[in-house]
């Protein structure tokens, strides 16, 4: 792929967009030794920083909301602004100066697709938050981190698995976080099953199902800019899980994935036809129009079981097309019972506390109330109010607070550039597999064996 036709603009072309799916002959399964100038950082702890100095490379509509909750914190600063275009800069720019009340001093660079790099050399930021097209994630972590900054990047974390071989390793080379912002582990439900998990109310865990089903072909509206215009092309000229890790990321942390406890081994996946984008093409552009003009090759659903070094298995799906409700499944299942989102519910052997007498009946609804009240996880309960009139319901508030605070105390983060890649690798893996007729596809082990040594995500207060 050539990168700077995709920092260029927001528009990908499909012909590299088709070399996606194969673009990686890396062998994913082989275990080298970590050079000697490289330190692994599955529970790193950078210096603390008094004052975390950040800059901002995409200002688009979650790039906009992520600078929004960051000024609000307390010894934080807004050092830089970049984005390609000059309105995404000069109202974000103007975000700042109404939350802090002050002049925006921070440098804004805009316009020339090579501007996030001056920026990089010339103001030297502590962090750098990454809210961009999925083709910038990769390079633009890398020379954050090469520039001296640690790296927070938006899902997925990069586009193939030799890309995510690159972050790992530059990571470890510099010393800097390298962390994607999955944010759904930070919503109620999901910190709440966290705690529940952790306590043992649903015994050994045995099984997990995740999604992220959102019907989103609104967005090829966005033809010329905007999501829709580059995303669209992936939608056409890829087959598999492209975004796997919101529903994966919690599941993965109440099984202690990649922990102390257990990996991720073995991706086998299938994809169904590919129906529901040209079928919306046709039925809402000319026929001249350019969406008309691409061969949509993306299934409407990709389902993915994955096995663990355990034998653990989850149910992945992914389908950004269909005309259904919103799910993200979070189904967590155990030897004691169940707990499941989308509706929230939960089921125990045995009943619990007067709600229900056996593992027969959901406990849901209003009597969910006694499971919030005993269980609340207590990062929720300390950070939801703060937090509330923050994205997706306070979820991204509380990622935003707990990653300023964990760089303030000198604390690991809370979720590791390991976990980013593993969650991430599935998309380049079920691409591989449905390529192959569901043929299964092992995950690399981007520790190289220290996941044995990582400590269990705590129950953080």
């Amino acid at each position: 792929m050539k990168r700077r036709s995709f920092i260029q603009t927001t528009t990908l072309s499909a012909t590299a967009l088709g070399t996606i799916p194969m673009a990686c002959t890396t062998a994913t399964t082989s275990l080298t030794d970590r050079p000697s100038d490289q330190t692994y950082m599955g529970a790193f702890a950078a210096p603390a920083l008094e004052k975390v100095r950040a800059a901002f490379i995409g200002l688009g509509y979650r790039g906009k909301g992520h600078l929004e909750f960051f000024a609000k914190l307390p010894n934080t600063e807004v050092v830089a602004l970049s984005d390609l275009y000059e309105d995404n800069v000069s109202k974000s720019a103007a975000i700042c100066e109404e939350v802090t009340g002050v002049t925006c001093a921070a440098g804004l660079y805009f316009g020339d697709p090579e501007a996030w790099k001056k920026m990089l050399q010339e103001v030297k930021p502590d962090v750098v938050f990454i809210s961009t097209n999925w083709a910038n994630h990769a390079p633009m972590a890398i020379e954050s981190m090469l520039a001296g900054a640690h790296a927070f990047v938006e899902v997925p974390m990069a586009l193939t698995i030799d890309e995510l071989w690159d972050m790992v390793n530059t990571s470890e080379r510099t010393k800097r976080h390298c962390m994607m912002m999955e944010n759904v582990n930070y919503s109620r439900d999901e910190l709440l099953f966290l705690n529940m998990c952790r306590k043992g109310l649903i015994g050994e865990l045995l099984h997990a199902e995740a999604a992220y089903i959102h019907e989103l072909r609104w967005q090829m509206n966005e033809v010329e800019r905007g999501t829709g215009s580059w995303r669209t092309y992936h939608y056409a000229h890829r087959n598999g899980n492209l975004y796997p890790t919101h529903g994966l990321g919690p599941v993965a942390q109440y099984m202690n994935i990649g922990r102390t406890e257990d990996t991720f081994k073995r991706l086998t996946s299938f994809s169904t036809p590919a129906r529901g984008r040209q079928r919306y093409a046709e039925m809402n552009y000319p026929a001249d129009h350019k969406w008309n003009a691409l061969d949509f090759k993306g299934g409407d659903l990709n389902t993915s079981l994955i096995k663990t070094h355990l034998g653990r298995t989850i149910m992945l799906q992914w389908d950004e097309t269909s005309p259904r409700p919103y799910t993200r499944h979070n189904l967590i299942q155990g030897t004691l019972g169940t707990l499941a989102g989308f509706p929230t519910r939960a089921a125990f052997e045995g009943g619990f506390e007067g709600l229900t007498e056996d593992h027969h009946r959901w406990i849901q609804g209003e009597q969910l109330q006694a499971l919030y009240e005993k269980y609340d996880h207590p990062l929720y309960t300390r950070l939801n109010v703060t937090a509330a009139d923050s994205g997706h319901g306070g979820m991204d508030g509380i990622m935003m607070y707990r990653i300023v605070e964990c760089l303030q105390q000198g604390l690991p983060l809370d979720q590791n550039v390991y976990e980013g890649a593993l969650w991430s690798a599935v998309t380049e893996l079920s691409e591989r597999s449905v390529a192959q007729d569901g043929m299964p596809q092992d995950f690399p082990d981007f520790t190289r064996g220290d996941w044995t040594s990582t400590p269990a995500l705590a129950i953080v207060d």
